[in-house]
């Protein structure tokens, strides 16, 4: 019977130090995840604002970027 009950308390450690690394892993993925939409979000708005009517008779070197240099985006 004890024999029974320390491999299962073993078998309980292994799953619990398997999900703990699972929480960890996915908290590196989700952190990535927001910082990519984060900048995804920035190229957006950027590209919205270059897209106003009023903005389309200006040559887009006025925005302090030219199509040569892409624009970095900061997370």
């Amino acid at each position: 019977m004890k024999e029974q009950l320390e491999q299962r308390l073993e078998k309980l450690r292994s799953e619990f130090a398997d999900g703990q690394a699972m929480i960890m892993d996915l908290d590196q993925r989700q952190a990535y995840l927001r910082s990519s939409l984060l900048r995804i979000s920035g190229a957006i708005q950027v590209l919205e604002e270059l897209l106003k009517p009023e903005q389309m008779d200006q040559p887009i070197e006025s925005f302090g970027f030219s199509e040569a240099q892409p624009v970095a985006a900061s997370a």
